[in-house]
């Protein structure tokens, strides 16, 4: 079994060696390691993803919780071989529905082997998606749409959430989110091609210098926004010389991008692709 594991939390010593003194003593593989010190927000955190004997999963997380406890470490123990016929997934958003909807959809018809446990939203204008789907929603935003990150880290614990999409979320995660869901668990949708466009305004930069294909991209979430070397799934589509710009955000916020999200999220939920050393390559076996 393939088991990724996160510890997050206040830096101090000796915060890795009981986790991977443990890991080792079950016999465990290490695949991948990576320690990160976050030394302006003095935060440590650490990723590691292991092969272990599948029986032995319950006692890791047992033994791996406890280990958080007596260091202050915020520990998750995972693996996507645990619920891999129907993930859950929570969905993040702020303004536009197209890309949650696609998604939801797509579930719902069976096309994305998934379920959709949760919606998140720092601003509400996709709670109705919520209600029409029979969806628990949450709000995390303040007045100015400002997020409650913390308050996002407790409701996906809270619903096992395997698969974190941010389907239009316009907000930038903090680093210690992205490590407490590390290893390929947070998805997101850029609404450019990277990593030529990244940034807010991509259809307008791409317009700018008279570019005639246009895109969105689908990409797992490291702390360096919009990298490049995650991609999961880029879709396109041109347009003819003079296309106005209204037009251009047209087709690829109504069409274009839920598109693209959906076949990233599948080709995740399908186990086609995984993310070793911030880089996306296929599934051994797939």
């Amino acid at each position: 079994m393939l088991v990724v594991i996160t510890a997050v939390g206040p830096d101090n010593v000796g915060l890795a060696d009981p986790i991977i003194h443990y890991v080792t003593g079950l016999g465990a593989n290490i695949a991948e390691i990576q320690m990160y010190d976050h030394d302006e927000e003095a935060i440590f955190a650490m990723f590691l993803r292991i092969e272990i004997d599948g029986q032995l999963y319950p006692s890791l997380q047992t033994a791996l919780t406890e280990i958080g406890r007596l260091k202050k470490l915020s520990i998750r123990v995972w693996s996507a071989e645990v619920r891999r016929e129907s993930p859950r997934v929570a969905i993040c958003t702020t303004y536009r529905p197209e890309p949650a909807l696609a998604v939801l959809e797509a579930m719902h018809s069976g096309e994305i082997g998934a379920t959709p446990a949760v919606m998140i939203g720092n601003r509400d204008h996709c709670r109705h998606l919520a209600t029409q789907f029979g969806i628990d929603w949450h709000s995390i935003g303040g007045d100015k749409g400002e997020a409650d990150d913390e308050r996002m880290i407790e409701i996906l614990d809270e619903y096992d959430i395997d698969y974190v999409l941010l389907a239009r979320y316009m907000r930038i995660l903090p680093a210690s989110s992205c490590w407490k869901y590390a290893g390929g668990r947070i998805i997101n949708l850029h609404h450019g091609l990277l990593p030529s466009f990244p940034g807010i305004h991509p259809y307008h930069d791409a317009h700018a210098v008279r570019m005639l294909t246009f895109g969105a991209t689908c990409h797992f979430i490291v702390p360096e926004l919009d990298a490049g070397n995650q991609i999961i799934h880029q879709e396109t589509f041109s347009v003819e010389p003079g296309t106005k710009i209204d037009e251009i955000l047209r087709v690829g916020q109504e069409i274009n991008e839920p598109a693209c999200l959906v076949k990233g999220l599948k080709r995740v939920v399908d186990g086609e692709v995984e993310l070793h050393f911030h880089r996306v390559v296929p599934r051994k076996g797939s």
